[in-house]
């Protein structure tokens, strides 16, 4: 069995929770997910199967979508709704709408972001968040991230009360923390801030509509229609060029050979070769031995 499978997490789960279910439902050990989601948190989450386990790093690299609930006037050791509370502010409140898409827009494009303790980030190889079960605060490497988009979604002119909420939908790049973007609102407008709820829309080219759940899931294996909702592993290399291989270059693809670059590799992309339209390999330029390129990836049961 190869291919990806859209999944919904729902809430409650780790996303190795949902790996471990589905390798029982399936029958197969190789199985793999596409990119953390906390146990509070739901939404798409794409997984590879098989042969696309391999590609598994080309869906976690691609675009995110997310819906998040920001919260106004209370801070978390966590940063989400989940940890106890270490700042407040809970003053009356008015918060105009322009003001908050004025944030919004001084938090859009390369932006840098400190990773949460509580987040699996390494530091000296321990995750950040065993530190932080153990009350260690240790510094954090900062990061520069991408965001597309903010939109502000609520039709709200003024935001009142001592705590105030509101939704955004948020495009990013891979590494970014929604839970920290919330954070860094709440200190562009002044107040203690926090993310109260969050749930995954998209991830690269599968969204919500796309998804099925685990009950779907197997329900569909013990009918034998599973196959319907895989996708082809080849989604997951959309972004990159693609060539239908010659008979000559055929079995040297195979083999793993290195080869003469090819006219469609270009300084920062890798090339997919195919065969029959099925993913053969994946090629991309030498580091060492210019003019040359070497596989990076190799797909030779994908059927």
């Amino acid at each position: 069995m190869n291919g990806i499978l859209p999944l919904w997490k729902e809430k409650g789960m780790t996303s190795h929770d949902c790996v471990f279910k589905l390798r029982k439902i399936l029958g197969t050990k190789k199985v793999g997910h596409t990119g953390t989601l906390d146990p509070s948190v739901e939404g798409v989450l794409p997984i590879c199967i098989g042969q696309a386990t391999k590609v598994a790093e080309y869906v976690t690299d691609s675009g995110k979508e997310y819906v998040a609930v920001v919260s106004i006037g209370t801070a978390t050791e966590t940063e989400d709704a989940d940890g106890e509370v270490v700042a407040s502010d809970l003053s009356p409140k008015q918060i105009l709408r322009d003001q908050i898409e004025e944030a919004l827009a001084q938090l859009t494009g390369e932006i840098t972001q400190i990773p949460p303790m509580y987040s699996a980030v390494k530091v000296n190889g321990r995750r950040l968040y065993e530190y932080a079960r153990k009350g260690i605060e240790v510094e954090r490497p900062m990061r520069k991230v991408l965001i597309h988009d903010i939109e502000l979604l609520d039709p709200v002119q003024l935001y009142e009360g001592e705590e105030v909420q509101f939704r955004i939908r948020v495009a990013c790049g891979k590494g970014t923390y929604i839970r920290t973007l919330a954070v860094q609102i709440g200190e562009l407008l002044g107040y203690p801030a926090h993310m109260a709820s969050l749930v995954r829309t998209s991830s690269g080219t599968y969204r919500q509509t796309d998804c099925r759940t685990l009950d779907e899931v197997r329900e569909l294996q013990e009918v034998g229609e599973i196959i319907t909702i895989l996708r082809p592993l080849e989604d997951a290399l959309a972004d990159f060029p693609s060539v239908e291989i010659s008979e000559d270059l055929y079995d040297k693809v195979m083999n793993g050979q290195v080869l003469s670059e090819h006219t469609s590799l270009q300084s920062d992309e890798s090339i997919v070769f195919t065969a029959k339209g099925k993913a053969i390999a994946v090629y991309t330029k030498h580091p060492t031995k210019p003019g040359l390129m070497k596989p990076e990836k190799m797909f030779p049961l994908n059927r």
